[in-house]
């Protein structure tokens, strides 16, 4: 049963993902390693990356670090980028528990 405003993102134009992504909008803090930490939004998010929104244009290949609500800096690398979206792989996917209890904390109302 899926949360009330949280349903799976599917991209028909793009090969199959490797993971589900769902539907969030996020806070998120995010630094370029050796920068400080900017505010920024996640819009969809799975074990194996999310869908970043932010003021930095981020190119492809950029490493990162992201700081989910209520964890520890993670790190991440940016596979696409258009415009002010970046679509980023965790280098180490979140265990599905810890994604169902961050969209769980920040479901759309």
């Amino acid at each position: 049963m899926q949360a009330k405003g949280v349903e799976p993102q599917t991209d028909d134009h793009r090969n199959a993902r490797a993971s589900e992504r769902r539907a969030v909008q996020i806070p998120v803090k995010v630094r370029r390693p050796g920068e400080t930490w900017h505010s920024s939004r996640i819009a969809d998010l799975s074990v194996s990356g999310f869908r970043l929104q932010s003021f930095m244009k981020l190119p492809q290949g950029t490493d990162l670090w992201i700081m989910l609500p209520g964890f520890e800096g993670r790190r991440a690398r940016v596979t696409w980028s258009h415009a002010h979206e970046s679509g980023c792989a965790f280098e180490r996917p979140l265990h599905p528990a810890i994604l169902d209890h961050i969209v769980k904390l920040n479901q759309l109302v």
